[in-house]
């Protein structure tokens, strides 16, 4: 068995909230194996042959040791949906991998684990992790539209221009206090955080589509003040220059912005 990674959009009608739906197979690769996984501003639920967990939101990189033979399937929540499927503040697991046990309780999990355990395949895993989102998000009204604007505003903004979450704090009608409480419960970290993520994110997609282009250019077209900028940012986010960051990032994933696409190899969070 080769390693591979797929993914694909959710149903329709979990669009909104879900950005994609993956299986990550991991083969023989005859060493230790060890990915990492970046900041994404995502939260993911995965089923990886014997558990289910949540994934995220992660602030910085995680390194992760994949055994070989094994096939995780999940289900990536786009940024600020992940208390529609915790009902709880994307908070409480940030940094975190979280088994589902400890935020659902043993009966409710187990169900959903045993029904994992069962199925004959991983589109059987991801067909149920689809509907389990699905039961989650129903019975969940509290989802913050505000906090989707505060995401759509930092996506398209092209600089990094000091005081920007004051100023979308007014746009959008409330207090700068009240804006960090909402994007931290939503998204699970302050918006200047999310911020940062967001415009990473940019410069990953840049650079996969501009491989040519030079980071100095790259840095001016994602949005950050200078190179030196952009080198600090993927120190921070991800514990490498920008050069290894977009190699080992190239091709990324889905997370739900307007200009990601789907690709098919990706760490399994």
């Amino acid at each position: 068995m080769s390693t591979a990674y797929e993914e694909w959009s959710p149903p329709a009608d979990l669009s909104a909230a879900v950005a994609c739906v993956w299986r990550r197979r991991i083969g023989y690769p005859g060493v230790p194996y060890t990915d990492r996984v970046l900041p994404d501003g995502c939260v993911d639920l995965i089923w990886d042959g014997a558990k289910l967990f949540v994934a995220g939101p992660d602030t910085g990189p995680v390194p992760l040791a994949l055994l070989p033979a094994r096939t995780f399937v999940g289900i990536r929540m786009r940024p600020g949906h992940a208390p529609g499927l915790l009902h709880c503040p994307a908070s409480e697991i940030r940094d975190r991998r979280v088994d589902l046990i400890e935020l659902w309780g043993p009966r409710r999990a187990a169900a959903v684990a045993d029904a994992a355990a069962a199925a004959d395949s991983g589109d059987a895993v991801a067909a149920l992790l689809e509907q389990t989102v699905r039961r989650q998000l129903a019975g969940w009204p509290g989802h913050d539209r505000l906090v989707d604007g505060l995401i759509a505003s930092l996506r398209a903004r092209a600089d990094a221009s000091p005081g920007c979450v004051a100023l979308l704090a007014a746009e959008l009608g409330i207090t700068v206090r009240s804006l960090h409480r909402r994007c931290t419960g939503a998204v699970g970290y302050a918006p200047k955080t999310l911020d940062r993520i967001l415009r990473f994110r940019r410069a990953q997609r840049l650079a996969q589509r501009r491989p040519e282009q030079s980071l100095g250019a790259l840095a001016a077209a994602a949005g950050y003040a200078d190179q030196a900028h952009l080198t600090r940012e993927c120190r921070r986010l991800t514990g490498l220059t920008p050069a290894a960051t977009f190699a080992l990032t190239a091709p990324i994933v889905s997370d739900g912005a307007s200009d990601s696409f789907n690709t098919d190899a990706r760490s399994s969070r």
